[in-house]
């Protein structure tokens, strides 16, 4: 299958899938029926090709593999596809939860699940090409076509504010979003491209960068999101129905950690350079504050929420720490939170399917009627604190070494927000799993059925195995790693070499990026 364009048949099958629903017809029974199977269906065969990236995919090269490229729109705009060893594992972390999604709304969403699953299958698409576009303006549309079902989803089958919550969203995010517009712009007439993998080769003039950086980190920060453009969040998850919470969890925050690493480093290194020390206080502000407040909360949902701000901070710090411990452990632990928030989406949604509350007040005890589920529960909860043998140590102690080796005082404020992080959880765990049970209304409350041990089977295993045996995902990952970092350390040192001498004007300047940087 080496000569068959395989990124374009798993970013546009789950389309073709949606396609096939919308053309469904028969009564409202089979209707359902179709809809759920054919979606269920499609994700699973996505999944299974996806995996054929990973298993063909060249560990010893930074350069963009599976490459497809046509013309598109005139001479310059062109439908570029591909991946390296940091996106393809995105493209994984999103065909794995999306079945996944589909079986967690099997039973719970009963309306309107014809245009239930389109709106998934089509937000499937969205997500797979925000990862593999290698052309700015199709990384655009992608990134922005993506607000539209999540918006529908949260919308029309959300808690009782979904309207605020949606609108909230997508406004937040379209905002940041705009100014990423104009900057691409002013990119393309500086460059004379939309090619990001040229684009990651220019040397953009260092006060233009600061301008280009700002615009970018608007867009890239709320969709994090990074404190304080992260109020949209808490309200979003609440009021999502369970997968929309899995989804936006577990793959739509990263794509501001995604977007940070492909557009921010290395297009525009001496402005993320210049301007770390503000992620680092943001970050940091991120990790403590937003713990503080998941302390005081009474949902349990919002409590998690608030949880995935705090666990964004680690990321941005250790992508801007600009060393390998860091940026590793930043792209690790996006992935390791990709699988336990969404399992802990998960687990709230398994006893708000029984009991109709998310309030930690009403439940107690439970571990007395569930067995099953409590193990589950421990798992992500340990994973979330960053036990060891869990994947959430993983990425938590390789952003900390990293961020030791940028900042002493970071990495320390840092491990605080372990300690805090470990107080909400098990917090959280104390007061719904253990204790009496005895409230009525629990006392006959069921364990997990044979669709929830099949949906929280695989995340568990993948916590546990890249918790004991992470190195098949950092392997992948490294060597583009490394060329990210070696890319940006050229164009400082070619910056600091060129701005030493004698010169007149910025292109001297300009020139000297430009010549370091084609060497890598």
């Amino acid at each position: 299958m080496s000569n068959w364009p395989l990124l374009s048949i798993i970013t546009f099958l789950p389309a073709v899938g949606a396609l096939f629903i919308m053309m469904t017809r028969g009564d409202a029974q089979t209707i359902k029926h179709n809809a759920r199977a054919v979606a269920l269906w499609t994700t699973f065969i996505t999944f299974g090709l996806s995996l054929m990236l990973w298993d063909g995919f060249d560990r010893t090269t930074a350069d963009f593999q599976f490459v497809e490229f046509s013309p598109w729109i005139g001479e310059t705009i062109g439908y570029r596809m591909g991946v390296d060893g940091i996106s393809v594992l995105f493209v994984l972390l999103t065909t794995l939860l999306m079945p996944i999604c589909i079986l967690a709304s099997w039973d719970t969403i009963d309306k309107q699940i014809k245009e239930y699953m389109i709106a998934f299958l089509l937000l499937e698409t969205f997500m797979i090409g925000v990862f593999c576009a290698l052309d700015l303006i199709l990384f655009y549309l992608f990134f922005e076509a993506g607000l539209i079902p999540m918006f529908l989803i949260i919308g029309i089958w959300g808690g009782k504010r979904r309207i605020y919550s949606a609108f909230k969203f997508f406004l937040f995010t379209l905002l940041g979003s705009v100014l990423m517009l104009l900057a691409m712009l002013a990119m393309y007439t500086q460059s004379g491209t939309t090619e990001i993998p040229a684009l990651m080769q220019q040397a953009f003039d260092p006060g233009l960068q600061k301008w280009l950086w700002l615009a970018f980190f608007a867009s890239f920060a709320v969709k994090m999101p990074m404190w304080p453009v992260h109020t949209w969040l808490p309200d979003a998850h609440v009021e999502a129905p369970t997968a929309g919470s899995v989804i936006l969890a577990g793959v739509l925050l990263k794509m501001g950690g995604y977007g940070f690493l492909r557009f921010s480093l290395p297009m525009f290194p001496m402005a993320s350079e210049f301007f770390a020390p503000l992620v680092f206080g943001l970050s940091i502000v991120a990790v403590i504050y937003t713990s503080l407040v998941a302390l005081m909360q009474d949902d349990m949902k919002k409590l998690i929420a608030y949880s995935s701000v705090a666990h964004m901070g680690f990321v941005t710090i250790g992508i801007f720490t600009f060393n390998t411990q860091g940026i590793e452990g930043g792209i690790f632990q996006m992935l390791s939170h990709g699988i336990v928030a969404a399992a802990l989406f998960l687990c709230v949604g398994v006893v708000y399917d029984r009991m109709h509350t998310r309030l930690i007040a009403r439940y107690g005890g439970l571990v007395n009627r569930m067995p099953m589920y409590a193990f589950t529960f421990m798992v992500f909860i340990l994973a979330g604190v960053g036990l060891p043998a869990t994947s959430g140590f993983v990425g938590e102690f390789l952003t900390i070494v990293g961020a030791y080796q940028a900042n002493t005082w970071v990495a320390f404020l840092m491990a605080t927000g372990l300690v805090l992080g470990a107080a909400y959880s098990l917090w959280l765990y104390r007061r719904v799993i253990f204790g009496e049970l005895t409230k009525p209304e629990l006392k006959e409350i069921l364990d997990l059925s044979p669709r929830e041990i099949l949906i929280f089977a695989p995340l568990v295993l993948l916590t546990l195995s890249f918790g004991v045996y992470p190195g098949p995902v950092l392997e992948i990952m490294h060597v583009s790693v490394d060329n990210l970092i070696a890319q940006h350390q050229a164009a400082l040192a070619a910056f600091s070499e060129v701005s030493s001498k004698p010169i007149e004007g910025v292109q001297t300047v300009v020139q000297g990026l430009s010549q370091s940087r084609g060497k890598i």
